[in-house]
């Protein structure tokens, strides 16, 4: 085993999309692991939006900043290949939080780390269907949205890894599907290979008006990942008692300052509406619940993820680009 870790620092907080410019690759002498740590060889590096927070120095943020000159976390796949705590062993595959790095040392009794089954042979499952995105996915939909068979179900970034998981979730309970992504190859995608009943293309289309034309009786749910312009023009569609689930705000992400809006906050009154945030960590716990449905909606053909693969870990800030970027179909990872 190699005694030198690559790992990426944020040098610098990252303006828009400039991760290129804010990310910095160092090389380390692996330590001595402490009391309680394993080492992990990571395998794949999970690409997920949420991680641009950490990278900004707002208070008020669902996680603290990464310092300026630490390493950059986030969740990785990997085997243990040392460990000084009792309930893992060299050879364990894990899922954690670690480090964009070629090795993490975790701490398992105070940082999110879980010993993987042998269900998938591939570990990228493990951040796909069966890991944060399946359950986003599951919970929006289920939980927060609540749908119900009949309902007209909208999905932002719906070519996505959690907004394509989502509208196949929807699509096999029972409901009417579209899709917001950007580009019309994912729109035919969308349609074609994965069974919505429609898609709108943001990038050149009237989204307030297409989601009008489309959804004649108002949304009963909105599984919102972008925020902006696209949460108000589903705002002006919403059906009677409809829900929002807020899954993710991209456009606030890169935004410098606060971010106006929504607008339309009066249909939240009009129409009734319920508005509810949710957050893949709080129910991390659930996965043994997850994971059973999740499978069988697979097994039964009604739920797929294609895979966006980068492969080396110098490849991680062109990676994470994409997810800003809508240069991605289903989930980014990095292949180490």
């Amino acid at each position: 085993m190699s005694t030198e870790n690559r790992h990426w620092t944020l040098a610098k907080r990252p303006v828009g999309n400039g991760y290129a410019e804010a990310f910095a690759l160092a090389t380390e002498t692996l330590p001595a692991l402490g009391e309680g740590q394993i080492l992990v060889a990571n395998k794949v590096l999970s690409m997920d939006s949420g991680t641009r927070m950490y990278m900004t120095d707002r208070e008020d943020s669902y996680q603290p900043g990464t310092p300026l000159g630490a390493k950059l976390i986030g969740t990785v796949l990997g085997v243990v290949t040392e460990s000084r705590h009792p309930g893992y062993k060299a050879g364990d595959r894990v899922r954690c939080y670690g480090q964009w790095a070629d090795y993490s040392v975790v701490e398992p009794d105070t940082t999110y780390c879980t010993k993987l089954d042998d269900a998938h042979a591939d570990l990228k499952e493990y951040v796909g269907i069966y890991g944060a995105n399946g359950w986003t996915a599951w919970v929006g939909v289920v939980e927060t949205g609540a749908v119900k068979a009949g309902e007209t179900f909208v999905v932002s970034a719906a070519a996505g890894g959690t907004g394509l998981i989502a509208g196949q979730i929807a699509k096999a309970l029972g409901c009417r599907v579209i899709g917001i992504a950007g580009g019309t190859a994912k729109c035919d995608l969308l349609t074609r290979e994965y069974g919505f009943d429609g898609a709108i293309d943001y990038k050149a289309a009237n989204v307030e008006a297409e989601l009008a034309r489309l959804c004649l009786e108002g949304i009963d749910v909105y599984f919102d990942n972008v925020g902006g312009e696209i949460l108000d023009a589903a705002l002006a569609n919403m059906a009677l008692f409809g829900r929002v689930a807020v899954c993710g705000l991209i456009t606030n992400y890169i935004a410098q300052g606060p971010v106006p809006g929504p607008y339309r906050f009066d249909q939240v009154l009009m129409k009734r509406l319920r508005i509810e945030g949710f957050f893949s960590p709080d129910f991390y716990v659930r996965e043994p619940a997850f994971n059973p449905e999740l499978a069988r909606l697979a097994a039964a053909g009604k739920l797929r993820l294609p895979f966006e693969v980068s492969t080396g870990l110098e490849a991680t800030p062109e990676a994470f680009t994409k997810l800003f970027t809508g240069a991605n179909i289903g989930k980014v990872v990095v292949e180490l």
